[in-house]
């Protein structure tokens, strides 16, 4: 079985940056890929990026990962107010077997 934790949600101002982390527990193969999507009230939840390994930049966000440690981060800048969500951790496992965590809150205030 597969556990993620996620840390680092809050609150943070339009323009601020904040970090998230998600550890996770349990068989974690270096072939899963493991991301981050994101929930706002009354929408779908949205994939946000999704990594096997390394570090990426996606326009204002970064996402890097750490096989050693089994965790994947997701540093977040000049923050918008629509980027406000409940964000997830997400593994995924060939193609087919989606673990998630619980999700942590980031409220962006305008």
């Amino acid at each position: 079985q597969v556990q993620l934790v996620e840390s680092g949600g809050g609150l943070v101002q339009a323009g601020g940056s904040l970090r998230l982390s998600c550890t996770a527990s349990g068989i974690i193969f270096s072939s899963d890929a493991m991301g981050w999507y994101r929930q706002a009230p009354g929408n779908q939840r949205e994939l946000v990026a999704r990594i096997i390994s390394g570090e990426f930049v996606k326009g204002r966000f970064t996402i890097s990962r750490d096989n050693a440690k089994n965790t994947v981060d997701l540093q977040m800048i000049n923050l918008k107010p629509e980027d406000a969500a409940v964000y997830y951790c997400n593994l995924l496992r060939a193609n087919i077997r989606n673990y998630w965590g619980q999700g942590t809150q980031v409220t962006v205030s305008s």
